[in-house]
């Protein structure tokens, strides 16, 4: 989704290159032995454009900046959201491939959406982020945003309710959270209520949950999600989990914002664990500081002491960089057995997806993927005693902790990628062949891979620093007009072929990236209820739906 690297990204010098060359070779095995798998994937849907075609801009070079598909729950209306980073929240109705503006948050400059400060232009970490929806939407109309605000736009904060005819006022904004450094941007998570969730446009109120400063234009907060298995009466039931990235602070030469992500009293760089209703859970929660949520109070970090130091409440894990998108992954087969993955984009050299444990340090800004992270950036071996200093604060620290790490990794290397996309263990019915098996991919090289997920768990229960290897997916799909179908190994063929059929420009893909030495495929990953798997991409503004999957070769 967003990556900071394209703002502060240091050129890879040749010796750490040659460095990583047999560790590449090490983590991204051939397909020699093992088993091959080809996907068959079909187009879906084609995004509204909010982009420009002339591929000028790291931004606006992107037909339609989709960022996230949730069906809505409930059943029966066979309808998914999906928005778009530049300010849409649209409704595809699958039966009919009608997009409806739902809402509209870009409010900027004259447009006329809700929000005057939403910043769309610079970088890729701006706009209208994403969305997901209360467990129990079907009964109460409520669903999450987060979007980006930049507060040196002197416009009002507060969101102009006469582009939406049915939402009613009384919206208030909250103080901004403090985080060290510099504010260049700020986050703002946001409870809406349908009163009427059986048409097409909002009706009802919206409140504001929280408000984060962010040190920069890069690693937001990212992604928000609720556990699925949870059902009233359970301690996680409407809890919500938030992957809040750094906002650049991590990789600064600045030391008072350097450990950011390390400090256990700023949000930034964690994962959060909240209750956004505050009628929810008052027996075993306390009210946050600005009056708008709920901290649960088995979170890690809520003891009088740790309060007494600064420490956040709120969290639940840290020590990352940029958890751009977090997967809950449920086996039928075994209840109760549930992990939260986040997908954490990486700086110079490694791409990582761990599996988030209570109160765990991921080791980020002294570690990047299974090495130390130097002051520098650079990435070196791990030392004898690989344990870090607990920062309750900028003075205080409380012992020392081991970090965990990743079970998923790759290099910034021809066959790996600048920035991991997301990934599923497939759980649908359509394609036995992937079945056990973890999908992820890279959003810049379009490369897409697939991992054995027991591995993967073996690996995570014995912190054992050692990712799992990874093998590449092959991709078949059918021209538009064409007599049959062909493979490729990666989206960036078909990504590219479309933007450039849909009016594109730029002399290959638009926008920057590093490993592929061109434009971005820009693709994730989104699994529907029954966990059947499509592809996104915004340079092209397409959405495919993976029809089908073949395995060949031994176990």
């Amino acid at each position: 989704m967003i990556c900071g690297r394209w703002f502060l990204r240091r050129e890879y010098n040749l010796h750490m290159r040659l460095l990583l060359l047999p560790v590449l070779a090490g983590l991204l095995v051939s397909n020699a032995g093992a088993q091959e798998i080809t996907i068959d994937i079909r187009d879906f849907a084609t995004m509204p454009m909010t982009g420009k075609v002339d591929g000028k801009g790291q931004v606006m070079g992107l037909l339609a900046r989709v960022n996230f598909m949730r069906e809505e729950p409930g059943g029966g209306k066979n309808r998914v959201f999906i928005n778009d980073l530049n300010g849409p929240l649209y409704i595809l109705d699958k039966q009919t491939g009608k997009f409806t503006t739902y809402l509209n948050f870009n409010g900027r400059d004259g447009q006329p959406g809700l929000f005057r400060r939403l910043p769309t232009e610079s970088g890729f970490a701006n706009g209208f982020i994403g969305f997901t929806f209360d467990p129990d939407y079907a009964h109460n109309g409520k669903f999450y945003t987060i979007h980006l605000e930049d507060p040196a736009v002197t416009d009002s904060a507060a969101p102009d309710i006469k582009s939406i005819p049915g939402m009613k006022g009384g919206y208030e904004l909250t103080t901004a959270i403090q985080t060290p450094g510099p504010t260049v941007r700020e986050a703002v998570v946001i409870e809406w209520t349908d009163s009427n969730t059986a048409n097409t446009t909002f009706e009802g109120t919206a409140r504001e949950l929280m408000r984060l400063r962010m040190n920069t234009q890069i690693h937001p907060m990212g992604d928000m999600i609720f556990n699925p298995t949870a059902r009233p009466g359970d301690a996680d039931w409407r809890v919500m989990y938030i992957a809040c990235g750094d906002g650049g602070s991590g990789e600064s030469k600045n030391a008072e914002m350097r450990s950011n992500p390390q400090r256990l009293d700023t949000l930034v760089g964690k994962i959060l664990r909240i209750i956004p209703d505050l009628n929810e859970k008052k027996d075993s929660s306390t009210v946050s500081q600005n009056g708008r949520y709920r901290i649960p109070n088995d979170n890690p970090f809520t003891s009088a002491t740790m309060a007494k130091a600064g420490v956040k409440g709120e969290i639940w894990a840290y020590g990352l960089r940029n958890p751009a998108r977090l997967t809950w992954d449920v086996d039928p087969a075994k209840p109760g057995d549930n992990h939260l993955i986040a997908h954490v984009i990486g700086l110079n050299t490694w791409e990582t997806a761990v599996i988030i444990h209570k109160g765990a340090d991921y080791g980020y800004s002294r570690r990047e993927g299974n090495q130390t992270l130097e002051t520098t950036n650079k990435t070196s071996d791990l030392p004898a005693d690989d344990r870090i200093p607990v920062m309750l604060n900028a003075t205080e620290t409380d012992g020392m902790v081991t970090p965990r790490y990743a079970v998923i990794q790759y290099p910034h290397l021809p066959g790996g990628g600048d920035a991991i996309s997301n990934g599923y263990v497939y759980r649908g019915k359509a394609m036995p062949a992937l079945q056990g098996k973890y999908i992820f991919a890279d959003i810049s090289t379009g490369n897409i891979w697939w991992a054995d997920y027991k591995a993967m768990l073996a690996a995570d229960a014995g912190n054992t620093k050692k990712p799992v290897e990874m093998h590449p997916i092959r991709i078949q799909w059918a021209k538009p007009g064409g007599s049959g179908s062909d493979v490729y190994a990666s989206m960036a063929p078909i990504t590219e072929l479309i933007y450039h059929a849909r009016g594109g420009t730029a002399p290959g893909l638009p926008g920057f990236a590093a490993v592929p030495k061109g434009g971005r495929s820009d693709i994730h990953l989104w699994a529907d209820a029954n966990g059947e798997l499509y592809i996104t991409s915004k340079s092209d503004g397409m959405i495919r739906a993976v029809v089908g999957a073949t395995l060949t070769g031994a176990k």
